[in-house]
C-alpha cells in the first residue's frame, strides 16, 4: 500500500489504516463491500483519524470506513463525550510541544471543556479558545 498525504508528501511519514472494524460487520450492498475493501490497484481517499509525533518518524493513523469519511467522530480528552472532528465540528486539536526537545502530544478538547480550564480571571484566552477555528 501506497500512502500520500497531500502537502507533507516529504515529511518522512509511517501511515497505517484501522481496518479492525471492517472485520467485524456485514455488509448490505456491493457497494458498500467496495467502501470497506477497496480492489487492488485502487486510489481511495482516507481521513486522519490520529496522529502521533512523539517518536520519530511521525506515525499517521489513516480510516477509510465510510462514517468516518462523513464525520469524523472522537472522544474530548477531558470529558470523554462523543466530539465531531470533521466539518461543523466543536472540536479543537491542540499540540503541545516542549521547548527543550523533540516529541510533541496530541489532545483533542471540546471547546467548552478547554474553555473552562483556563482560569476564570484570563476571560480574553477564554474567549479565544470558544472562538478558534470558528469562521463567524
Amino acid at each position: 500500500m501506497l500512502v500520500e498525504i497531500v502537502g507533507y508528501e516529504n515529511a518522512g511519514l509511517s501511515a497505517s489504516i484501522d481496518m479492525i472494524q471492517q472485520f467485524s460487520q456485514t455488509t448490505s450492498s456491493h457497494d458498500e463491500l467496495l467502501a470497506l475493501f477497496p480492489p487492488i490497484g485502487s486510489q481511495i481517499d482516507a481521513v486522519i483519524e490520529q496522529i502521533h509525533r512523539w517518536h520519530p518518524p511521525v506515525s499517521v493513523r489513516l480510516t477509510i470506513r465510510p462514517a468516518d469519511l462523513e464525520s469524523l467522530v472522537g472522544s474530548c480528552d477531558f470529558c470523554g463525550e462523543p466530539i465531531t472532528l470533521g466539518p461543523g465540528g466543536d472540536a479543537l486539536v491542540l499540540d503541545s510541544r516542549s521547548s527543550d526537545g523533540p516529541g510533541s502530544h496530541t489532545i483533542i478538547s471540546h471547546r467548552q471543556c478547554l474553555a473552562e480550564r483556563i482560569r476564570p480571571e484570563n476571560r480574553g484566552e477564554r474567549a479565544r479558545a470558544l472562538k478558534i477555528g470558528k469562521m463567524c
